[in-house]
C-alpha cells in the first residue's frame, strides 16, 4: 500500500478563491473585510508568518491592517492599540502574532481581544463556545485538519481517532471538533503521560499528530490503512539545503507512507490550512456586519 499525500496547498487554495468571490461580493454591499495582525519584535518565525498572512489578505482582497511593533514596545502599549482595534468598525477580525517578547503577558493579550473579533479563537469565550457547540471563531489549525480530511474523501463517522498532543492550540481543540457530530469520531487523546502509547494508536483508524516532536510516530505503531495527519513543524539540520536546514513534521513520513492510507506531508499539509481559515474565520466576522 502506498498512501494518497493529501496537498494542503491544494485545498488551502480552494477555501481561499472561496473566500475571495465571498470577499468580493461583500465590497459590492460596501463591507470591505479587515483583518489588523500584530507583531511585535523581530523574531523570524513570527516575521514569516505575517508575511504570510498579508499575502493571503492580498490574494482574497482583504484590507491588510498589519502593525509591526518594535521588541521595546511596552503591554500597556499593546494593550491600548488593541483596544483602538476593538472600538474600529471598520476592523473585523484581531489577530496578536504569538511568542509575545517575556516582558508581555500573552494571556493578558488575548484576554483584551474583543470575542467579537477573535478570528484566532483563542479567546475563552471562543474556546467556550467550541466546548458546548455554540456558534464562533474555530481555532484556525484544528479547524484546518477537519476541513482537509471532508476534503479528502475521509469517512470519518464511527472511526476512532487518536490525537496525540494536549496543547490548547491544536491537541485540545481539535479532539472536540473531531467529536463533534458532524464529524462523529470516537476520540482518543494521548500526550506525554500516557503509557504503551503504541498500543492505542494500532487502534485509530485517523490519527492527528501534534507533539512537536520528530518521528513520534513511527510505521510499527500504525495498522493497515490508517489515515495520519501530522501537524508538527521541526528544523533539523541539512548541509545539502541553502538555509542550512529542512522541515520535518511530527511523523516518520517515509516509514508511514507504506503503510497508510492517507498522509499530509510536511511541508506542504497542515500548515497552508491555518491562513486559510485564518481568512474564513475573517470573512465570517466581516459577514455578520452585512
Amino acid at each position: 500500500m502506498s498512501a494518497v499525500i493529501i496537498d494542503g496547498k491544494q485545498v488551502a487554495a480552494d477555501v481561499r478563491a472561496e473566500v475571495a468571490n465571498k470577499v468580493s461580493e461583500l465590497k459590492k454591499k460596501g463591507i470591505a473585510p479587515c483583518l489588523a495582525v500584530i507583531l511585535v519584535g523581530e523574531n523570524p518565525a513570527s516575521v514569516s508568518y505575517v508575511t504570510g498572512k498579508q499575502k493571503a489578505l492580498a490574494e482574497v482582497g482583504m484590507v491588510d491592517r498589519s502593525v509591526h511593533l518594535p521588541e521595546s514596545t511596552s503591554e500597556e502599549e499593546l494593550l491600548k492599540l488593541i483596544d483602538e482595534l476593538n472600538a474600529d468598525d471598520s476592523v473585523h477580525g484581531i489577530l496578536v502574532q504569538l511568542p509575545l517578547p517575556k516582558h508581555i503577558n500573552e494571556e493578558k493579550v488575548i484576554m483584551a481581544i474583543s470575542p467579537e473579533k477573535d478570528v484566532d479563537g483563542f479567546h475563552p469565550v471562543s474556546v467556550g463556545n467550541l466546548m458546548i457547540g455554540r456558534p464562533g471563531f474555530l481555532p484556525c489549525t484544528p479547524h484546518g485538519i477537519i476541513v482537509l480530511l471532508k476534503k479528502a474523501g475521509i469517512e470519518t463517522s464511527g472511526k476512532h481517532a487518536v490525537v496525540i498532543g494536549r496543547s490548547n492550540i491544536v491537541g485540545k481543540p481539535v479532539s472536540i471538533l473531531l467529536a463533534r457530530k458532524d464529524v462523529n469520531c470516537t476520540v482518543t487523546m494521548c500526550h506525554t503521560g500516557t503509557k504503551n502509547m503504541a498500543e492505542i494508536t494500532r487502534q485509530a483508524d485517523i490519527i492527528v499528530v501534534a507533539s512537536g516532536h520528530p518521528h513520534t510516530l513511527t510505521g510499527d505503531m500504525v495498522k493497515e490503512g490508517a489515515v495520519v495527519i501530522d501537524v508538527g513543524v521541526n528544523r533539523i539540520p541539512d548541509s545539502t539545503k541553502k538555509s542550512g536546514f529542512r522541515l520535518i513534521g511530527d511523523c516518520d513520513f517515509d516509514d508511514l507512507k507504506e503503510k497508510t492510507s492517507f498522509i499530509t506531508p510536511v511541508p506542504g499539509g497542515v500548515g497552508p490550512m491555518t491562513i486559510a481559515m485564518l481568512m474564513q474565520n475573517t470573512l465570517e466576522s466581516a459577514e455578520r456586519k452585512a
